[in-house]
């Protein structure tokens, strides 16, 4: 984000600098905004693009980099699969691997270049390879040529230019005022900031689907089930939301539910899954989990915040008896208190290793007595107000 807060900073100064050197009495002649000539073949659609790369996150990248900006995009992991897509739909411009298994990018570029039916096609090449591969591209006839790592946004640009004006991309050359140079420029930045939101969303997406994967694999070690994570992640965002919305503006605090007993992954199983009550010593290696789990996660940059501290505070208790630290009533944080609530009833209401289910109403009885000793009572009083919302979630994730 900051090359682009630069930018942004530059093409404002840009303006600046152009309102403060044109003669005030001559109108400012705005160009308007114009779209390429559609090819009477290719009708009203976008640009067309085949990637084909035997890497697959790669291939995310360059997905997330150019449907963002609406270019549609196909795939493909090998020469073979390509002709295949090729000989089903077109495309404008084909991104290729140089070093594939079975055909080469090379000899596959000079493939299409020599028929006369896909010659037409351009080809943008990337290689990893050092010196050489260049002049071999231009002697296959492609159109372009990359070498890793590259910048998805610069490949965006020569795809663009590629495509002869088909598509409008975002990063054009422009021969006209400057005032027609500002427009254009603005318009690239917000191209830019398009593509930046689409490719954290990805990342964040990917990165949500990772841990809660990590959740339910670890609760089935400990309860032999991975629908905990679900239920009370559900549960604690429904009383956060009634309680302070402003808690899940903190981003930390989703992935401090999800991950809050990740510390028992260094807890052995034979307490974890003991059927019968803990030894002394037991209960204390498993309140350890607690303080473990703060450990593994405190380099965790998207855990920063008070999703560390649910991890570390959720078993805390509103009268000071709880663990690790024995904190009383509002030295608590926040989530924390939410989250003991929400971790109280799926406990209560979930078939453990040492007992069955209780029922509905015996869990909302247990929590109303424990409003003010265990439980903070806002929490509590949230708890009351919400209790259908929660009964749904409940049996929805249930009947799932």
């Amino acid at each position: 984000m900051t090359r682009i807060a630069t930018a942004i900073l530059i093409v404002l100064c840009a303006v600046q600098i152009y309102a403060g050197d044109r003669d005030e009495t001559r109108p400012v002649q705005r160009t308007p905004h114009l779209r390429p000539v559609a090819d009477p073949e290719r009708g009203e659609r976008g640009l067309r693009l085949l990637v084909v790369d035997d890497d697959p996150s790669l291939r995310i990248l360059l997905r997330t980099t150019f449907e963002v900006v609406d270019i549609e995009v196909e795939e493909a992991d090998s020469a073979d699969f390509a002709r295949e897509r090729i000989a089903a739909r077109v495309p404008d411009v084909v991104v290729l691997d140089v070093s594939m298994p079975g055909t080469d990018g090379l000899t596959f570029c000079r493939q299409l270049k020599a028929d006369p039916a896909t010659k037409h096609i351009g080809v943008v090449l990337l290689t990893g390879s050092e010196g050489g591969t260049e002049t071999a591209a231009q002697r296959c006839g492609a159109d372009a040529f990359l070498r890793k790592p590259f910048s998805p946004l610069e490949l965006l640009n020569l795809v663009e230019r590629i495509a002869g004006g088909l598509y409008e991309g975002p990063f054009r050359s422009a021969a006209g005022p400057p005032e027609e140079q500002l427009i254009l420029y603005a318009q690239d930045l917000r191209r830019l900031l398009e593509v930046e939101r689409g490719q954290r969303a990805i990342i964040q997406r990917a990165y949500r689907e990772t841990v809660t994967a990590l959740a339910g694999a670890l609760e089935t070690k400990d309860i032999g089930t991975g629908a905990h994570s679900q239920r009370v992640q559900r549960y604690a965002m429904e009383l956060a939301t009634g309680l302070d919305p402003d808690l899940l503006e903190d981003e930390s605090v989703e992935y401090g539910f999800l991950l809050h007993d990740i510390g028992k992954i260094g807890i052995p199983d034979n307490i974890l899954q003991k059927r019968g009550e803990l030894s002394p010593s037991e209960r204390r290696l498993l309140q350890n989990h607690t303080v473990l789990g703060e450990q593994l996660l405190s380099g965790v940059a998207l855990l920063q915040g008070q999703g560390l501290e649910v991890v570390r505070h959720h078993h805390e208790r509103w009268d000071g008896t709880g663990y690790p630290d024995g904190l009383v009533e509002t030295e608590i944080p926040l989530g924390a208190r939410v989250f003991a609530v929400a971790d109280a009833l799926d406990a209560m209401t979930s078939d453990r290793p040492y007992r069955d289910a209780r029922s509905w109403e015996e869990a909302e009885a247990e929590i109303l007595r424990e409003r003010g000793h265990q439980f903070d009572p806002r929490v509590v009083d949230v708890f009351q107000q919400r209790k259908q919302r929660l009964r749904r979630i409940h049996y929805e994730l249930a009947s799932a």
